[in-house]
């Protein structure tokens, strides 16, 4: 038997969720939502459920929206209402009964909001950047006032603004235990609201939410918080990071990793280290270009844990050009992860994992593959 396809634990304040394999699939916006009302539609039960058939052990949607201005698109999905919550359902119902975990990226893309999205229609008219507010885009939010963007100019937060933006994040945990999800990301990743808060790249603010590495990071700490409050005791929690910005003066995966041993003693258990999405990009390229960074984070989980005297119980995915089931499968005996997030590859082949493991010497009976499909897999 693999690494990759051993069972894996998510450890939660009162229980675990345990994974029949350790692939992720990453969450990655459809921007199919046509009606712009953040409802999901069948395109995400398709999407979300091919893929639990083709044997990922967890299936996590896309960047959904705690409120209406978080959307990175119109065309995002949302979880600021009962009627979003009546639509998920049958979708995470399906995801679970193919033997997958159902789990959701809760986000606020802060600045980096109301954009057309990677939708060739939109880009075969010319459309990219800001959406106008007559054409159903809406004045963007963030901690502070910038241009890194390149987007439409953004309202800076009152104190007030952001309070009540963390009980939104809390409702909209709240919101994804109903409708059925075992497991909530909280996205602090690409240059979106939490990202924002944390580089000093995009955050100029000098009030107790800026400044000093303490006031950078308050936001995202006041959000676990209170996600954690709302969400059920039994269920892990995790968080999406950007490592690093990979420009100097902005975001390090030192802090990250600092970051992530606080986030663990309040109740965040999986970490999925990412890179970048403040501005141009400067960082490097190329297959598994983010581990270095997931290793970093990793280790810092590990000697926490160490020096408490406590048996490591963290889980760190790491995400980024990883196609490859011989890639993954070296990153997991290399100990550099506990799993991997497959994004591109799986829009690609949505049965990445079955694949994956029939490539790794798997047999037909440990396969996480839809059994419908055996005839054509072995």
């Amino acid at each position: 038997m693999s690494t990759l396809f051993t069972e894996a634990s998510l450890s939660a304040p009162s229980g675990r969720l345990t994974l029949r394999n350790r692939t992720f699939l990453a969450p990655m916006c459809m921007y199919s939502v046509d009606a712009r009302d953040g409802v999901p539609t069948p395109w995400h039960l398709v999407h979300l459920g091919a893929r639990a058939a083709g044997g990922f052990g967890m299936v996590i949607a896309e960047a959904t929206a705690v409120v209406p201005e978080g959307r990175i698109s119109p065309e995002d999905l949302g979880l600021w209402n009962d009627e979003q919550v009546e639509a998920f359902k049958p979708i995470t119902a399906f995801i679970k009964s193919q033997g997958a975990a159902a789990g959701v990226q809760l986000a606020h893309a802060g600045g980096k909001a109301s954009t057309y999205g990677w939708i060739p229609r939109w880009h075969s008219q010319g459309l990219s950047g800001s959406v106008p507010v007559d054409d159903g885009g809406w004045v963007t939010v963030a901690p502070s006032v910038t241009t890194v963007h390149g987007l439409a100019e953004s309202h800076e937060l009152t104190v007030e603004e952001i309070r009540e933006s963390v009980q939104a994040w809390a409702a909209a945990a709240r919101r994804a235990d109903e409708a059925g999800f075992d497991f909530i990301q909280l996205h602090a990743a690409h240059g979106y609201l939490i990202h924002q808060f944390l580089s000093p790249l995009t955050n100029t603010r000098t009030d107790e939410y800026g400044g000093s590495y303490e006031g950078r990071t308050r936001y995202v700490r006041e959000v676990a918080e209170a996600v954690r409050a709302a969400w059920p005791a039994e269920k892990p929690l995790g968080i999406r990071f950007s490592g690093s910005d990979w420009v100097e003066g902005g975001w390090t995966v030192e802090e990250t990793a600092r970051l992530a041993v606080e986030l663990r003693a309040a109740g965040v258990s999986v970490f999925d280290v990412s890179s970048a999405g403040i501005g141009a990009y400067h960082g490097p390229t190329g297959p598994g270009y983010q581990i270095a960074l997931a290793d970093h984070v990793k280790r810092a989980l590990v000697a926490d844990a160490a020096e408490r005297g406590a048996a490591y119980d963290s889980f760190v995915t790491t995400v980024g050009m990883i196609t490859t089931a011989q890639q993954a499968e070296q990153v997991l005996v290399n100990g550099q992860a506990d799993g991997v997030s497959v994004a591109r590859a799986a829009l690609k082949e949505p049965n990445w994992p079955a694949l994956a493991e029939r490539s790794l010497g798997g047999s037909v009976e440990d396969s996480p593959f839809a059994q419908q499909y055996w005839r054509a897999h072995w």
